[in-house]
């Protein structure tokens, strides 16, 4: 596929056109798969495969920069692969650190320092319920048992971390 074609569909399937999606992640998959079986344990590479395509198709909306597409994905199988190395159900928090804030995901790199002072600046408990529902896509449900909080406990902390995140930068 050339590269203008490649980009219609990766602008189509943002646009929520299903067959463009599926044609990006089906022509993406042979080269995640052969990434990830260097980084994954042999039997979590088609997994880890399959659990990136399935978190690419619900957020490619959140790519800001489109170029940035098959970086994008190989991050995520990598972090992916890490996830199922370390057998949790999802990955610990990581310090934010330079090379995060210089990836081509955010459009710029003040608001990559921005968001990383914020989620920095929130106490343990709320930094943790941020990362794990917005960067990891777990559910309220997923959430709750893994915090052993009730639905409406970790409702309410998810709201109060992104409050918080919101005045420190609004400050």
């Amino acid at each position: 596929m050339n590269s203008l074609a490649w980009n219609n569909d990766l602008e189509a399937a943002r646009a929520g056109d299903r067959p463009a999606l599926e044609r990006m992640l089906t022509l993406s998959r042979q080269d995640l798969r052969r990434y990830a079986e260097h980084h994954c344990v042999v039997n979590d590479a088609e997994d880890a495969v399959q659990e990136a395509l399935f978190t690419a198709s619900r957020r490619l909306m959140d790519l800001r920069q489109l170029e940035c597409f098959a970086s994008w994905l190989f991050r995520i199988v990598k972090r992916e692969c890490n996830r199922l190395k370390r057998g949790l159900r999802s990955a610990m928090h990581e310090p934010i650190t330079d090379d995060i804030a210089d990836t081509c995901v955010l459009e710029h790199r003040g608001m990559a320092r921005d968001l990383a002072a914020a989620m920095e600046s929130l106490p343990a408990h709320y930094r943790e319920i941020v990362l794990l529902r917005d960067l990891e896509g777990l559910s309220i449900t997923e959430l709750s048992e893994r915090l052993g909080l009730t639905r409406e406990a970790t409702k309410a902390r998810l709201h109060r971390a992104r409050s918080l995140a919101r005045e420190y930068l609004s400050s």
